[in-house]
């Protein structure tokens, strides 16, 4: 034993620390003879920072001894993953723990009013001259996408990605988005006189959860058309769970030489790409604009280019895509806040909390329509347009930080101790709050039939949506595509196309279009969807137009069932005349019925082709 306590003391009197902190820990003591000379600084750190109690349980040493290092592996990764470490990770815990038990607001002081922005009408000069704008700066753009949950929330195992974003097709969250930012990388360098190379980067930042199947869905697909070089995987890790409110760490149900973690949000986006030295090679490439975006959202790259040309033509530093919002619906709102010190910011605040912040400053009826029938504050969608030169800047400044909140759940009115664990969390889109007020904050409102269609809700909680408010299931997600799909055709084609029919499809009540599909790379923008229809088209409520091709122009169309167009990249088709045949028809599926895969299941239909014409 004698010469255990000497080594323990020549270790610590080489590293220069002071055993004391140490020594008070006996089961820790005994055992710093098994640990290397870093994981000593570690255990000195999370003792002097009120942590002792994770080595309450600890084994003699000689037991278990495999596990201690390991433990301290993990506490490594934790302390390097956080900006500031571990030590900063429960400071910080400490401060909002306690602003929480005293129920501190954090919008004490702040007065709300309504930002200004750029709301646009799909189709008329201004959208159309802010589209072809975007298309300009696309070239000019990397894409980053947040992809760290799996759709078990959806009633499916695999990762969102890989969920069909519509059936026609059958085609992917991730080959759909892919195949959009190449279109757009197309479209962007063929307004370059003498054309140009430039490749659009793609980010996903991934989890634990999610890493491996990102990877081996890019791999199985050859990355879906892209260049692997051009497409990057951040892994976020989790954060470290807090048992009480002085933030002593919670150990791991399952072994109590692990800390518990839980995710920390999706605002990890920001510290990663800081740590990640991509944002200065894209800022050296030229490039000037981030765009952020979810994983389950088939509508987006609809509404993008218009989008990014508001951001180009504002020189806004933040742009956030928005919808319009009905009042005290459940979707955050873009909000103006001043503060009585005249400090400013544009964030998004909650809907929970927008309307006791409006009744709390002079507005007794809190959040309410106003004569559009919508309310004054446009809904957040999550979808960010960052411009890279001051993005990098506010970085630097925060290393890459974003204000966190955290979200106890107590067991009773003492506020003294939780139901189960927490942990501090960021969200993407309040990276805003740390902006200085001479910062451009503005927002790009759309119509929610061309911008946003999201599928986070698994059919028996959509079917429990209240009336007249948004399911956002699978299955409202692709009838949103066939939707948007009909009234861009009608809006920029003139096509004739027949009213919806209304269908309930696991006990969810849906309009049902024409199922007409597309590839991005036919018809990104209104202009171009415009430059391919010409003569009188009609569709048809019971049928389907699949279009996979670049240069397929629609003359005279009429269609009665189903068409599908498959021509390679250089073939010019014209498409018209008669088309009549028994198509294909929605079959009803039952969610509950197992004997049917997950992702069909989940949208409540699968599509029966009975007949089709198809041209190749």
């Amino acid at each position: 034993m004698a010469s255990v306590v000497g080594s323990t003391t020549e270790k610590l009197s080489k590293l220069d620390i002071n055993g004391e902190s140490i020594f008070s820990v006996p089961n820790l003591h005994k055992n710093l003879s098994i640990l290397s000379p870093d994981q000593i600084k570690l255990a000195r750190m999370l003792v002097e920072a009120g942590q002792s109690h994770l080595f309450q349980s600890w084994a003699e040493p000689g037991v278990e001894d495999e596990e201690k290092r390991g433990f301290f592996e993990q506490v490594a990764r934790l302390n390097a993953s956080y900006p500031g470490g571990l030590t900063s990770y429960i400071k910080t815990a400490r401060e909002l723990l306690a602003d929480s038990k005293a129920g501190k607001n954090p919008f004490d002081g702040f007065t709300p009013s309504v930002p200004t922005g750029e709301v646009l009408t799909y189709g008329d000069d201004n959208f159309v001259n802010f589209e072809e704008l975007g298309i300009r700066e696309a070239r000019n753009a990397v894409f980053v996408l947040v992809a760290g949950g799996l759709g078990e929330r959806l009633g499916y195992n695999g990762i969102k990605l890989a969920l069909p974003s519509e059936t026609t097709m059958g085609t992917c969250f991730l080959q759909n988005y892919i195949e959009s930012i190449l279109a757009l990388q197309d479209a962007s360098c063929r307004l370059v006189q003498g054309g140009c190379q430039n490749q659009i980067p793609l980010v996903i930042m991934t989890s634990d959860d999610t890493h491996a199947r990102t990877i081996e869905l890019l791999e199985s697909n050859a990355y879906f058309g892209m260049e692997p070089s051009q497409v990057k995987l951040l892994k976020q890790e989790k954060v470290a769970c807090l048992d009480d409110n002085d933030a002593r760490l919670a150990v791991d149900p399952k072994s109590k030489y692990r800390i518990q973690t839980k995710p920390h949000g999706h605002g990890d986006v920001h510290s990663l790409l800081y740590s990640s030295g991509l944002l200065n090679i894209w800022y050296d490439a030229g490039l000037r604009w981030v765009l952020f975006f979810q994983d389950t959202n088939g509508l987006l790259f609809k509404a993008i280019p218009a989008a990014l040309g508001v951001s180009s033509s504002k020189l806004y530093d933040v742009n956030s895509l928005a919808v319009p919002r009905k009042a005290k619906e459940a979707i955050g709102g873009i909000t103006k806040l001043t503060h009585a010190d005249g400090r400013t910011m544009v964030i998004n605040v909650e809907y929970n909390q927008l309307d006791p912040l409006l009744r709390a400053t002079g507005h007794p009826d809190g959040d309410v329509n106003c004569e559009t029938g919508y309310s004054p504050f446009p809904g957040n969608i999550n979808q960010l347009i960052l411009k890279l030169g001051p993005y990098i800047k506010e970085l630097t400044k925060t290393g890459g930080a974003i204000k966190e909140f955290v979200n106890p759940k107590y067991k009773d009115s003492s506020k003294t101790s939780f139901k189960s664990s927490t942990r501090l969390e960021c969200m993407m889109q309040d990276y805003p709050k740390t902006l200085p007020p001479s910062a451009r904050v503005g927002f790009t409102v759309m119509d929610a039939w061309l911008a946003y269609a999201p599928v986070k809700n698994n059919p028996e909680d959509a079917a429990k949506v209240p009336k007249g408010n948004p399911y956002h299931s699978a299955t409202s997600g692709e009838m949103a595509i066939y939707r948007a799909n009909s009234l861009i055709l009608r809006k920029a084609g003139g096509v004739q196309i027949d009213d919806p029919v209304q269908e309930v499809f696991n006990g969810q009540e849906m309009e049902v279009w024409p199922r007409i599909t597309w590839k991005p790379i036919w018809g990104l923008t209104f202009s171009e969807i415009k430059r391919k229809i010409s003569g009188s088209c009609s569709i048809s409520q019971r049928s389907t137009l699949v279009i996979k091709g670049c240069n397929i122009f629609l003359e005279d169309l009429s269609l009665d069932g189903t068409l599908v167009v498959n021509s390679v990249e250089d073939a010019e088709v014209k498409v018209g005349g008669v088309v009549q045949n028994k198509g294909w028809i929605l079959e009803k599926v039952d969610y509950k019925d197992t004997t049917v895969p997950e992702e069909v299941r989940t949208r409540g239909f699968r599509i029966k082709k009975v007949e089709q014409l198809e041209k190749n």
